[in-house]
């Protein structure tokens, strides 16, 4: 798929955000990096297309979000939206979450995401 590969800049955009990563991201990568989460490889800070995206499960095709409270400002979910709608139409399933989410349930969180993930897989 043309859409998936990395657009100019987004390469060292991202390699930028792995470095500053918010502590909601931090947080929900120590459960996600290694494979820990059901075998599962999962990317952080992944550019495809336009976008760098928080985590990214090629397997899955599944983009998770760590939205902040900025993402519920209205002209940040319009942007939210289109970007949104872009990675679907590239075959992708976003989850966003709530980055308070992460900060109170992280366990309810990864097993959100392993129900999301479960569901994408091939059989």
């Amino acid at each position: 798929m043309e859409g998936l590969l990395a657009a100019p800049g987004s390469v060292s955009r991202a390699r930028v955000q792995r470095r500053v990563m918010t502590p909601p991201e931090a947080r929900l990568w120590q459960v996600l990096k290694g494979r820990q989460l059901a075998g599962l490889k999962f990317r952080r800070q992944h550019p495809i297309g336009p976008y760098v995206l928080d985590f990214y499960c090629a397997e899955a095709r599944l983009a998770v979000e760590v939205d902040g409270m900025g993402h519920f400002e209205p002209e940040q979910s319009l942007r939210d939206g289109t970007r949104d709608d872009w990675l679907r139409r590239q075959g992708l399933a976003v989850l966003r979450i709530a980055a308070e989410d992460v900060r109170i349930n992280l366990d309810g969180v990864a097993g959100q995401i392993l129900e999301w993930a479960k569901r994408r897989l091939p059989d």
